[in-house]
């Protein structure tokens, strides 16, 4: 089991340089943890690439689909007080955006506030400084 962070579920979507390495990563250990707004981080990245001509229509609804099973079969972290208030922790301590510290948070929760005891998958440089220096075992594959 891992929690994996937006930017990691993002390249099992859509074809990216590291959508390879991601889906052996994912092949490996198919259990995974994701922050509730997981699954509206990955569509607004899918819809702005469309929107952007860098994905054609049939491939973005391929990814919407991909998106939904995938979504079906992780574990959810929801939002709570305590996620809320770990997050405003980390962002006066760490360089991150609000949306990386509630998923940094929501690890740590999962985590049980034994941060060691889980991998945090990430490809954002930012986000795994922070996890590491929470004490998360941290992947950024292939690069």
């Amino acid at each position: 089991m891992k929690f994996w962070d937006s930017s990691a579920v993002i390249p099992l979507l859509v074809p990216e340089a590291t959508s390879g390495l991601m889906q052996k990563l994912f092949e490996g250990d198919p259990v995974i943890v994701a922050w509730w707004a997981t699954e509206i981080e990955c569509t607004s990245a899918i819809a702005r690439r469309q929107r952007q001509g860098q994905l054609r229509e049939e491939l973005a609804a391929d990814a919407f689909a991909r998106l939904s099973a995938l979504q079906v079969g992780w574990h959810e972290v929801e939002p709570s007080e305590g996620i809320r208030d770990s997050a405003k922790r980390l962002l006066r301590v760490h360089d991150l955006r609000t949306a990386d510290a509630l998923q940094l948070a929501a690890a740590f929760f999962v985590a049980e506030a034994r941060p060691s005891t889980l991998e945090f998958i990430s490809l954002d440089d930012r986000l795994l400084t922070a996890a590491r220096r929470e004490g998360f075992r941290t992947t950024k594959p292939g690069l």
